[in-house]
C-alpha cells in the first residue's frame, strides 16, 4: 500500500473522500431506537410508481458511486435519480442536487408519496439526495456502497432529511 505513503497519494484519497454526493453507511436502526415508519398506505397510484422504480433499481442495484456519473459504469446520487426518473417515468430532472432543490414541489415530510426526492443534510448542507419508496425505504447512490436502498430511519440518515420535492 505504497500509495498512502506518497503526498499525492493521500491528497487523492482525500479528494475522493471529500467530494460529490455525500452519504455514509446505512447502518441499521440506532439501538434502543423506536421505528416510527414516515409513510401511510399504498394506494394503486404509489403501487404502479413503486413498481417502476424497482424495475430500476433491479437494473442499477450495486453500481459503483461515480462523482458526476450518470450511466450504468457509475452514478452520483443526482445521476442515479436522473436516471431512475428517466426510465421509470420519461421524465428529465434538472442534473444537479442543487438544481433539483430549486425546482419540483416542496412537500411536508409527513406527506411523502413513493417517487419523491428527499434531500439530506451532511456535513452542514444539503449534499446527497434519493428517491423515497414507501415505508421508510429509498433508493440512493451512495459514495459508500454504490446504489442501494436505505432506510430513512436508519442509523446514519436518521435526523438528516431536510426537504422533500415532488417532480410531476
Amino acid at each position: 500500500m505504497r500509495l498512502f505513503h506518497q503526498p499525492t497519494g493521500l491528497l487523492l484519497m482525500l479528494a475522493l473522500f471529500l467530494t460529490g454526493c455525500a452519504s455514509g453507511p446505512d447502518v441499521g436502526h440506532r439501538s434502543g431506537q423506536e421505528y416510527t415508519p414516515v409513510y401511510q398506505p399504498v394506494t394503486d397510484a404509489d403501487s404502479d410508481r413503486v413498481t417502476r422504480l424497482q424495475d430500476v433499481y433491479a437494473r442499477y442495484e450495486g453500481t459503483p458511486y461515480r462523482y458526476g456519473g450518470t450511466t450504468a459504469r457509475g452514478f452520483d446520487c443526482s445521476g442515479f435519480i436522473n436516471k431512475a426518473y428517466q426510465e421509470a417515468f420519461g421524465m428529465e430532472l434538472p442534473r444537479t442536487t442543487s438544481q433539483m432543490l430549486a425546482q419540483g414541489n416542496r412537500v411536508p415530510p409527513e406527506q411523502l408519496q413513493p417517487g419523491d426526492v428527499v434531500f439530506f443534510n451532511i456535513r452542514g448542507k444539503e449534499s446527497h439526495a434519493g428517491i423515497f419508496m414507501g415505508g421508510d425505504d429509498f433508493i440512493h447512490a451512495s459514495s459508500s456502497v454504490g446504489v442501494t436502498q436505505s432506510s430513512l430511519n436508519g442509523y446514519y440518515w436518521q435526523g438528516r432529511l431536510t426537504q422533500v420535492r415532488r417532480f410531476d
